[in-house]
């Protein structure tokens, strides 16, 4: 398979050094798909805004794209769940962990469905553990629900907005955190340092107290941090020694 095969497909064009056509995961009435290859390898991508693992599901069903060698159901590939809920601890959407391949998406209730579940991006995003959030004065905003859980494991307020490193920074979010000292923890690489750049900015002037906490180079993640061994005493001590924004 190509990109030239599965665009022309798909009844695609090529479009300067990429091709695109419509979408099989929703109801595309203009073509939002785009089809590259790199390193011998296809990849698409809707900017309509499908998850690539529902585009990849489609594709497969009109037999345009490579079967898996060791196909899951659906429900074997959900791995894990985070609710996010609104002021009141209602719940409004859930962010799925996938497995095989690695993959999250996001889901919220309707009854409409046989499932139970709308497989759409929520309209209202809120941060994860808003109850709890609005009621603290200090907290630590974490890049992934992982490691807000890993966090409030060890005693600590945590929170995250879903989508990670990829995610917007919404104006709601910045308008929650006001008055807070909020301590943010990147992943140890580029896009989770421009992602905790990019929300200190975002938090300058609203919220009491900015710090970033800069891990050990060998450290990818505050998860893989506590998982060798240190402490809470420690995380606090390493805080303090921190610059505020």
């Amino acid at each position: 398979m190509t990109a030239e095969s599965l665009a022309s497909a798909l009844g695609g064009r090529r479009v300067g050094n990429q091709y695109v056509a419509r979408c099989p995961a929703h109801d595309d009435r203009s073509p939002s798909l785009s089809i590259t290859e790199r390193e011998g390898k296809v990849l698409v991508k809707c900017f309509a805004g499908c998850p690539q693992c529902e585009v990849i599901a489609e594709l497969r069903k009109r037999d345009v794209w490579e079967p898996e060698s060791h196909p899951l159901s659906f429900s074997q590939r959900i791995e894990c769940t985070y609710n996010y809920t609104d002021e009141l601890g209602k719940l409004l959407y859930q962010v799925v962990r996938m497995r095989a391949p690695k993959d999250f998406r996001q889901r919220y209730p309707d009854e409409a469905r046989s499932d139970g579940w709308c497989w759409k991006k929520y309209p209202r995003q809120v941060l994860y553990h808003l109850p709890e959030v609005i009621e603290a004065s200090i907290l630590f905003l974490s890049e992934g629900e992982k490691d807000v859980e890993t966090m409030r494991s060890h005693g600590f307020c945590s929170t995250c907005e879903a989508g990670g490193c990829n995610a917007s920074w919404l104006d709601s979010y910045t308008e929650v955190l006001a008055g807070r000292e909020v301590n943010i923890i990147p992943d140890n690489d580029g896009p989770g340092w421009a992602r905790a750049t990019k929300i200190a900015r975002a938090l300058l002037g609203h919220a009491a107290r900015i710090r970033i906490l800069d891990l050990p180079r060998e450290v990818k993640d505050i998860s893989e941090w506590f998982g060798r061994g240190h402490s809470e005493c420690e995380l606090i001590a390493k805080l303090e020694g921190e610059r505020a924004v």
